[in-house]
């Protein structure tokens, strides 16, 4: 199969294309060309995208994975490849919240298109939006189409660091900040798990709309079983929702935040999506202990990698705080 992937050197694109590889099969990946190489076996086409498609991108292609947010840049490939089976990396955030848990594509309502380009530094909220166009052009233009919405995707080479600071946190030891109710629903994916299904649905040209999602699981199974995969012992305080906001604490991601924490019930839905008709699309999933021992090897064998969450000083203030209620 020759397939081409529009990124290919950060997270998701490049374990599609790293996985691409891997099966053998003809792999070009189309970046700018600043944002590290793509992996070894793959062929570079430097394009920048607010530029017209390079004549060497013109070629037929099999399948395209594309993961843009900007409806410009899907409009202007799939203009110029359209008779290739599209695979758009999409996002669970297209559904507005709050959102009832449980809910499939089939079953939950979306944002209304934003067919223009939005600076996302000034109008975050634009980001679902955005991708419900990006959606509707591949869908439209393309010769057939896989859309994946990935909910939080994990493991190594994360540029977020949210989930990255679990196995570092519980590696270091000592007692732990967690966040809400041990009970909270969460479901995380592994990269590689992503990008494999990704390649597979390319390859059968799959058509359909899916959640690419993990298992929806309480959140203190998932910080146990990250504490299994480090080889750490686990001594979690859980501070509810209302007392981490009164004191300060943000949720999710961020220097004040508390990664995998999400306030509820308003983000419920958002956290459980039902993977079964993933899992019937042939997604397959690896345990979490070993995403985080991954994660982890990850970590600490590349220099620059980032863990985003509260510092261990603020930690231990709102441990304090909690404490002496």
């Amino acid at each position: 199969m020759r397939l081409l992937v529009l990124g290919g050197s950060v997270f998701v694109s490049r374990a599609v294309a790293e996985e691409g590889v891997r099966r053998g099969h003809d792999v070009t990946c189309a970046n700018r060309g600043t944002s590290g190489s793509v992996p070894r076996g793959a062929r570079l086409v430097v394009w920048d995208r607010t530029r017209p498609t390079p004549a060497e991108l013109r070629d037929e292609y099999d399948a395209v994975v594309d993961v843009a947010r900007l409806p410009s840049w899907t409009r202007s490939a799939v203009a110029a490849l359209p008779s290739a089976h599209w695979v758009f990396v999409s996002t669970v955030n297209v559904y507005p919240d709050p959102h009832p848990p449980g809910g499939t594509p089939a079953t939950l309502a979306l944002h209304e298109p934003l067919p223009d380009d939005v600076d996302l530094a000034s109008s975050p909220e634009a980001y679902g939006p955005m991708k419900v166009a990006c959606e509707e052009i591949v869908q439209a233009g393309a010769a057939s189409a896989t859309v994946v919405r990935p909910g939080l995707i994990v493991g190594p080479g994360d540029p977020t660091g949210r989930f990255t600071y679990w196995p570092v946190r519980l590696a270091d030891g000592g007692r732990a900040l967690a966040g809400g109710e041990p009970t909270d629903h969460l479901q995380v994916i592994d990269v590689r798990d992503l990008a494999a299904w990704i390649v597979a649905c390319a390859e059968s040209r799959r058509v359909g709309v899916y959640d690419g999602v993990g298992e929806v699981l309480p959140v203190a199974t998932i910080l146990e079983a990250v504490a299994q995969g480090v080889g750490a012992s686990l001594d979690l305080t859980w501070v509810p929702d209302g007392a981490l906001t009164e004191i300060g604490v943000q949720p999710w991601s961020g220097p004040e935040g508390l990664p995998l924490w999400l306030p509820r019930p308003e983000y419920d839905g958002m956290a459980s999506h039902d993977p079964t008709p993933s899992y019937d699309a042939g997604l397959v999933l690896r345990p979490i202990a070993d995403t985080a021992r991954d994660t982890l090897a990850w970590v600490r064998a590349t220099s620059g990698s980032t863990v985003t969450g509260i510092s261990r000083e603020r930690e231990a203030e709102v441990l304090a705080r909690w404490g002496g209620r």
